[in-house]
């Protein structure tokens, strides 16, 4: 079994006989701490939104632009920043991409007003699509053992479910006993310390061969996606039928069509139409681009519902999120032992069916509901629907890949749920601010904050349904030839290297 990869021409390989770097479990540790910093971004971040709202005077079809800057950056630059990690130097790239984020959360928490704050989390998001693929291509080029590998991706894997439950009560404490500009700033000692460790420690690799980029199909797909979330906020400040709102949304249409017109005849494409015409990676894709919309308003809302509803401290909103987290991660592991038994359709039609069931549970929230007895159960039902679906998610959508498409493939997970997200918040952040107006008007501010959340999370509800109906159409048991066409490697599953 070979343990080499191509991107377009160009080798990602490692050397399979190659002795094992004797600083490999030091080097495992800057990356996983870089990981953190990454994965605690999201997380912290949301917690400290209501306090950065207030003292920076964002308004309220705006605020989702703290989160959907970074998203939207990380999402859209993902797959070039893995090339560009490739081609210039993993090592190298992986630095410049720890002085970027902790210089973008400087400015960020040094923030003057909303277009500041703004633009900094675009340039953590930027920087983040650099740093992430380095280092998971990293942990893929020093790990040569697979076995050791599969140890080291186990742990890079665990610091995504821990790293965000550590963000949420971070977050809380930062925003509560410092100041939300913290949340930020954290950032800075972090990457400081990973700078400084893996200068003497981790080794550079570079990929040979065609060594081209996709400019042109990365700017088509980021001006789509941007002008995309412009065209929901601005019918969140006009209307949807507004000049305005309609010249985004015909913006977004003619470049993202401009954009797999483009990816199709390309010599070179950042994203080759042989990855996502498969049916089960296709539909994988898809789910996952619907699952990060109808899921990352839920955080958006319940965040604001805890803080400014409930009167929830940011701490205790922070803990509050918990209960999520480890019954997410409980879940995930359970479903990667079902996974052989019953396959991914029946797992991940059950988990989309629970999911959709959770969210519309939070539809009947009021103004004094209940934790233990209202919230708390759909967060669990929440979680394990999510849980059930993400890690058969993983596996469906490398389903038949080859070698040279593998580190594609991988990221490929990662961008859609990035970018659903994205357009999910902003999405929902317009029915939200249109509801809630206008239940205001003969019910105060407060029922009517209530009423706007409760209308998203029934748009969420119907986002995760469809989300479950694609699952269900699309996604097929892997067949033995589609897994011989993969040439029956475990290690490219896991390169995340775009």
């Amino acid at each position: 079994m070979s343990n080499s990869s191509q991107t377009n021409g160009a080798t990602i390989g490692v050397p399979e006989h190659e002795a094992p770097d004797p600083k490999r479990w030091l080097a495992l540790t800057v990356l996983a701490l870089a990981q953190l910093m990454v994965v605690l971004d999201a997380t912290i971040v949301n917690i400290a939104m209501p306090s950065a709202q207030i003292a920076l005077h964002i308004s309220t079809p705006d605020r989702q632009w703290i989160l959907t800057a970074y998203t939207l950056a990380f999402g859209g630059l993902l797959l070039l920043g893995g090339r560009i990690a490739d081609y210039v130097g993993r090592k190298k790239i992986f630095l410049i991409g720890l002085v970027g984020f902790a210089g973008a959360s400087a400015l960020g928490g040094a923030a003057q007003n909303a277009q500041m704050l703004f633009a900094a989390r675009g340039l953590q998001g930027a920087f983040g699509a650099l740093l992430a693929p380095a280092a998971l291509s990293l942990i893929t080029v020093t790990f040569t053992d697979v076995k050791d590998r599969a140890k080291a991706f186990g742990v890079f894997g665990a610091i995504a479910g821990v790293g965000a439950a550590i963000g949420l009560v971070m977050g809380g404490l930062l925003t509560q006993y410092a100041n939300w500009r913290w949340c930020l700033f954290v950032n800075i000692f972090i990457a400081a310390i990973a700078f400084v460790m893996a200068v003497p420690i981790v080794k550079e690799s570079k990929a040979e061969g065609n060594t081209k980029y996709d400019i042109p199909g990365t700017v088509l797909a980021t001006g789509g996606l941007v002008s995309l979330v412009y065209a929901f906020t601005n019918a969140a400040s006009n209307s949807w039928t507004a000049t305005s709102t309609l010249v985004y949304f015909a913006i977004a249409a003619v470049l993202l069509v401009g954009f797999f017109i483009y990816e199709s005849r390309t010599a070179n494409p950042l994203l080759p139409m042989r990855v996502i015409l498969h049916r089960n990676r296709g539909g994988s894709y898809l789910t996952s681009i619907i699952l990060g919309a109808g899921i990352m308003g839920m955080f958006l809302f319940m965040t604001y519902y805890f803080q400014q509803t409930l009167g929830y401290s940011p701490l205790k909103t922070g803990i509050s999120y918990l209960p999520f987290s480890g019954a997410l991660i409980v879940t995930a592991i359970l479903a990667s032992s079902l996974l052989p038994k019953v396959g991914s359709r029946v797992v991940m039609t059950v988990g989309g069916l629970l999911a959709t069931g959770g969210m519309l549970w939070l539809t009947q929230l009021k103004v004094d509901s209940s934790y233990p007895a209202m919230i708390l159960p759909a967060f669990l039902i929440l979680a394990v629907g999510m849980g059930a679906v993400f890690v058969p998610l993983s596996n469906t959508a490398l389903t038949g890949v080859g070698n040279h498409d593998a580190g594609v493939a991988s990221a490929m997970v990662n961008t859609t749920q990035q970018i659903g997200g994205s357009l999910g918040v902003a999405l929902l952040n317009t029915f939200f601010t249109n509801a809630a107006r206008s239940y205001s008007v003969t019910h105060g501010p407060v029922l009517g904050a209530v009423h706007g959340y409760n209308v998203s999370f029934m748009v969420s509800a119907g986002l995760l349904a469809v989300a479950t109906i694609i699952i269900f159409t699309f996604i097929r048991r892997d067949r033995p030839e589609d897994l011989a066409a993969a040439g029956a490697e475990e290690a490219p599953r896991l390169v995340h290297v775009g």
